[in-house]
This record gives structure tokens, sequence and C-alpha cells, in this order.
């Protein structure tokens, strides 16, 4: 037992101090974003010749392009130089990788040798951790986002107002024809098919930031038109509203972005969402009133 304790430390040591290994070869951007030289990479991995890990980076980058990622994003060149004695230095290729970058390297190289096991753990967490993160932006942002919408389709609906739109029916018809300016002709119906939603569920309950941010911007612009140009009439409004949504449309194409109409639907809706943070927030709500109450 007593053996077989001190192994087990000694495992756990020798894993921490591996992890520790890729942990010291880090670095962080400007812009605090975690990255790895290929290069020091290699030397902590075992791999003895620069082509020899080149052959695994290649299989890295096809595994990155295959999930489609972008592999400049992943796997930029880079330029640096390095000493070869006498104080002289020489300048050779490298590769700036990201997490995601690392672990695809960890998963395609040598499984015989320990260390690549060891990576595939530190880099699987990492990437786990990253994704969590961007995750939790994502969601964090669509509730901003949704609460800045409802905000201001009150504003958008008294400007419709103000150009004649009087009734919930003529409102209805209104936003619908902002939809089908951005959404290429489609409206809240064919909106809701194509995310697979039921009647009952709103549509901008189930959009992401980006689709969201878009939508935003063809209320807000909407609404300064109305007000600005001081249109009048129910049919001047609803082209105002689709020929507003068009031109966001148009932007989204011109910068080489997805469609609305193509970006994934998110899993939760913006109701799930709130509901897990209330419950998040819920703990911390008793602390504090607990701790009020003791003062």
């Amino acid at each position: 037992m007593f053996f077989h304790f001190l192994y087990d430390n000694e495992v756990v040591n020798k894993e921490t101090s591996e992890q520790a290994t890729f942990q010291n070869i880090k670095h962080v951007d400007d812009n605090g974003n975690e990255f790895w030289y290929a290069r020091e990479l290699q030397e902590v991995l075992e791999y003895k010749k620069w082509e020899n890990f080149c052959k695994v980076i290649d299989k890295a980058k096809k595994a990155c392009k295959g999930s489609g990622n972008a592999v400049s994003l992943h796997f930029p060149d880079v330029r640096k130089m390095i000493p070869i004695g006498n104080e002289t230095y020489r300048e050779v290729a490298d590769f700036k990788l990201s997490k995601y970058a690392c672990y695809l390297i960890a998963m395609n190289g040598d499984p015989r040798k320990e260390v690549i096991a060891l990576a595939q753990t530190y880099f699987a967490v990492k990437t786990n951790e990253q994704e969590q993160l961007e995750l939790q932006k994502e969601d964090s942002l669509r509730l901003q986002i949704r609460q800045d919408i409802k905000e201001h389709n009150i504003s958008l609906a008294e400007a419709a107002n103000q150009a004649g739109i009087k009734e919930p029916r003529d409102y209805a018809i209104f936003q619908n024809e902002g939809y089908k300016g951005l959404y290429g002709g489609l409206g809240v119906k064919q909106i809701q098919e194509k995310k697979g939603l039921k009647k009952s569920q709103k549509i901008l309950d189930y959009m992401g930031s980006t689709e969201l941010a878009a939508n935003l911007f063809r209320a807000t612009q909407t609404d300064e038109k109305l007000r600005r140009e001081n249109i009048k009439g129910k049919e001047q409004a609803n082209y105002t509203h689709y020929e507003v949504g068009k031109k966001v449309r148009q932007t989204i194409r011109e910068l080489g972005g997805t469609m609305p109409e193509d970006l994934p639907t998110p899993v939760e809706s913006i109701k799930q969402l709130e509901k897990k943070q209330k419950k998040q927030l819920k703990p911390s709500i008793q602390l504090k009133q607990k701790e009020e109450t003791k003062i």
C-alpha cells in the first residue's frame, strides 16, 4: 500500500510537471489571447526534427479545415530569430498556435509518446475552458441585445403610429415587411419554419447575437428614418421598413457576412437563458440577504 501511494504520487507529480511545462511556454498577446509557438511546443513534445513536427502540424491543419475552422486564424505563420552561437542569430519559420491548434497537434502526434497523452489532456481542458467562456459571452450578448430590441421596438412602434399605423394587424404587417427586407423575402412565418419554431415561439428569442444585432440595426434605423423624414401613410411606412431591412442585408453581404436566415439557431431560447441567469443569481441574493440579516 505504501509503495502504491508513492507510485501514485510520482505519477501525479510527473503529470503536474509536464502540464507546468505547457504553461511555462504559453504566451499572451496584447488582447489577452493565449498562444504557443510551434518551435517551443516541438521541444516539449520531444520532436527532434522540425521537419517531422511540421508533418504533424500539416495533419492538424487538415483537421482544422475539416472542422470548418479557419486555418489562418489558428495557425498563422510567423518569423522569429534564433541564436546560432557567437551572438549571431538566424531567421526561421514558426507558427503562432491557438489553444485549438495545439489540441489538434496533440491529437495528431505520436501516440507512443507519453508526453503526447499529457498534451492531449492539457489542451483539451484549455480548449473546453475557452469554449465555455465564449458560450457565456454569447449568452450575455444575446440577453443584452434582446433587451435592447425590446426597448427600441417600443420607440419603433411609436414612430410607426405617428406614420399612420394604428391597428395591431397593420403593425404586424409593418414588422413583417422589415423582416422580408432583411431576410431576402422571408416573413415571420417563413423564418419560424426555417428555424423549426412553433407559432407561439418568438423568432427574436431564438436568434444568436449576430442575428439579433442585425435586427436591432434594422429597428433603430427604421425608427430614425420614419421620424427624420416625417414619413406618413401605411404603404410608405411599410416600404421604408422593407428598404431599411434590405439595406442592412446588402451591408452584411458586402462585408462578407452570413445571411441572417443561414445563421445557426441557438439551442436555448432567451427565456431559458433568463431562467438560468436567475437560478445562478439566486444563491448570491440569498447570501446577501443572510448577511444583511446578521447586521
